[in-house]
């Protein structure tokens, strides 16, 4: 009969164990998760602090009309006054160099999208209208991309327009995406350091156009 009894007793408290085990799971998923929903389940195994940021100059303008897009050739470059860059010191080489890390581990976690769209303002330029697909002019670009460890505070976005009448893969922002894969395939194969590239798509993204042609696509072969 006591055999019985624990028997029985184990077997009505098991449906709470597993409750209770489920709850726990529940709360450390969402411990891990941040400030964003949407973060892989991933991230967690990576010791990063997703606001982290250090900029590479003194901190940017934050008056709105004060900011001015430079050019370089037939590209555009941000105020260095307002948009000098910023890394996540978090983000080290190894971390990128992981096929497991996700640019989600840190996007949206240090900014809001009302901070980065007050970008805009800094730099005296109209919010586009239907700026998505095909009619997308415009993108609020981290200089320092995510995938080379940028911050995602406002120092280091911009909103990168134009040119007017190209077709969206000639678009500015395109263009420099695939120089941001270049880069960061550059440094996940140690052919440069993290630093050097950090430094140098924030000082001239354009330097870097001729080498990352054929790097429009996320596998940059």
């Amino acid at each position: 009969m006591p055999r019985k009894t624990s028997a029985a007793h184990a077997a009505a408290l098991l449906p709470l164990a597993i409750g209770l085990a489920m709850n726990g799971a529940g709360v450390r998923s969402h411990a891990t998760d941040g400030s964003t929903s949407n973060t892989p389940a991933a991230c967690a195994a990576f010791d990063i602090d997703a606001t982290a940021s250090e900029s590479l100059a003194a901190e940017g303008s934050t008056v709105p009309g004060t900011c001015h897009t430079r050019f370089r050739g037939e590209f555009l470059l941000p105020d260095p006054a307002c948009t000098p860059g910023a890394v996540n010191p978090t983000i080290t080489t190894e971390v990128l160099q992981d096929p497991a890390f996700r640019t989600a581990c840190v996007r949206g976690h240090a900014s809001s999208s009302a901070q980065k769209n007050h970008t805009y303002d800094l730099y005296t330029i109209a919010h586009p209208d239907h700026n998505t697909g095909q009619t997308q002019t415009c993108e609020l670009d981290h200089l320092i991309s995510l995938e080379l460890g940028g911050a995602d505070t406002v120092d280091n976005i911009w909103p990168q327009c134009g040119p007017d009448g190209a077709l969206l893969s000639e678009r500015f922002f395109k263009r420099k995406d695939a120089v941001e894969n270049f880069l960061a395939k550059q440094v996940r194969e140690g052919k440069m350091s993290l630093a050097d590239a950090q430094k140098g798509i924030a000082a001239d993204w354009t330097q870097f156009l001729a080498a990352s042609e054929g790097c429009e696509g996320a596998a940059c072969e």
